[in-house]
């Protein structure tokens, strides 16, 4: 990694932290999971995406309903959900692979927090956690144009390479 890419990464950090004097082993790399957030064996840690369209919420998905999607598996709270999901995977997939809309504007990859979402012009955006999601709300337009951007550039690399 490059400084001027370390020095990126830190920076995206402590903003998307709000200070928290987190350090770089507070977001473990995934190197195995290039372009969709995987934790605990599923993307976005086994949470069903399309219950934040139906459901207005996250929902826990179940081992009972997974499909592979972007080769990965993918849980969902019925089969209704992961018929829907099958049909319209786009629509439904989060943005940026699952990872934190908000790093995805810095060109990081972050784990995200499946309770940190937004639905904008029906596409779905997860974040890391609280500073994330209101760096996130204070400019919507301006971050996913941000994300935009940079997602073509570091979709491909391992989140432990940016």
């Amino acid at each position: 990694m490059t400084f001027t890419a370390l020095r990126r990464t830190f920076a995206a950090v402590a903003v998307i932290a709000g200070g928290a004097g987190l350090t770089a082993t507070a977001f473990p790399a995934m190197a195995d999971e290039v372009t969709t957030y995987v934790t605990h064996g599923a993307a976005i840690g086994g949470t069903d995406p399309v219950a934040y369209f139906t459901d207005g919420k996250p929902v826990a998905g179940s081992d009972e309903f997974t499909a592979t999607y972007d080769g990965v598996t993918w849980k969902f709270a019925s089969a209704a959900n992961r018929d829907a999901f099958v049909a319209e995977p786009e629509k439904y997939a989060p943005a940026y692979g699952g990872y934190c809309a908000t790093g995805a504007s810095f060109g990081v990859k972050i784990p995200i927090d499946p309770n940190k979402w937004h639905i904008v012009d029906g596409k779905l955006y997860l974040n890391a956690n609280e500073g994330a999601d209101k760096r996130f709300r204070e400019d919507v337009e301006g971050t996913i144009s941000r994300a935009d951007e940079a997602w073509p550039k570091i979709k491909q690399i391992p989140a432990d390479k940016l």
